[in-house]
């Protein structure tokens, strides 16, 4: 299914140079077609939110920009670079590409600090005087730079996926990728990672979040990309998605989640 309504190329927040770039891209897991010919453009300092019933195809979406998922057909670019396949050429890829999952998966035998400068030291070449001083920034711009000397499990699931973003900021990523990143949070900490992100958006940082709050999707998104049963259906403003969505399907979504 194509883009019956795509969005500006230009919008509010961004410098209009294309970042990620998704031509025609096709994945299945056996029968099931998950993925059908996505072409989707996010520019530099956007911040991208992907909605969607479950099953729609927006978690393997975000993961197949890293590879995490292959794909079949299609091409995936980032600052104009092809995807490359393996190898050292996709771990330096992973290393600009920054990605926060639904589990935390921090090391649970490392401190909060050792988890944030891992990657600084090991991938990036980074003095470890140098990774401490920046993890200790990170850690105090999401809120938890008191809990550095404590290991994952003596913190709570939301002071511990705020460590995670903050240990993907450390890699100095080009963009951020989340993946559902407040669904496996108890209700009272969704907020402050929410908070956490979207004060990163104001920052500038190019963003592809993939998220059930809709909340977030409004206050902080340049764009939300509708999906449903593995293409985009829609893409727009905020404003224009919520206020006056183009499709059946999209209005069918939001009727069942905005009005409970």
């Amino acid at each position: 299914m194509t883009d019956p309504t795509p969005a500006p190329e230009e919008s509010a927040g961004h410098s209009g140079v294309p970042l990620v770039v998704l031509e025609g891209v096709n994945k299945h897991f056996g029968d099931l077609h998950v993925l059908q010919d996505i072409n989707l453009t996010v520019h530099e300092g956007e911040v991208l939110v992907v909605i969607g019933p479950s099953g729609s195809g927006k978690s393997t979406l975000c993961r197949t920009i890293n590879r995490l998922e292959t794909y079949e057909s299609g091409r995936i670019s980032i600052g104009g670079e092809d995807l490359p396949e393996e190898g050292k050429a996709l771990a330096r890829l992973r290393a600009d590409v920054g990605m926060v999952f639904q589990s935390f998966n921090l090391f649970a035998h490392k401190t909060i600090l050792e988890n944030v400068t891992l990657g600084p030291v090991k991938v990036r070449g980074v003095k470890a005087d140098q990774a401490k001083k920046r993890a200790m920034e990170l850690l105090e711009r999401v809120g938890v730079a008191h809990q550095s000397a404590k290991y994952p499990a003596q913190l709570s699931g939301g002071q511990q996926q705020r460590v995670a973003i903050a240990r993907s900021l450390a890699m100095e990523p080009r963009v951020m990728l989340f993946d559902e990143p407040t669904s496996a949070l108890d209700p009272e900490m969704i907020n402050e990672v929410l908070d956490v992100m979207v004060q990163l958006a104001k920052s500038g940082m190019t963003m592809i979040v993939v998220t059930h709050e809709m909340g977030f999707a409004r206050k902080a998104a340049d764009r939300v990309v509708f999906m449903a049963d593995g293409a985009i259906v829609e893409s727009n403003t905020p404003e224009e998605f919520f206020t006056n969505p183009q499709s059946a399907r999209a209005k069918d979504f939001l009727g069942k989640i905005l009005t409970h």
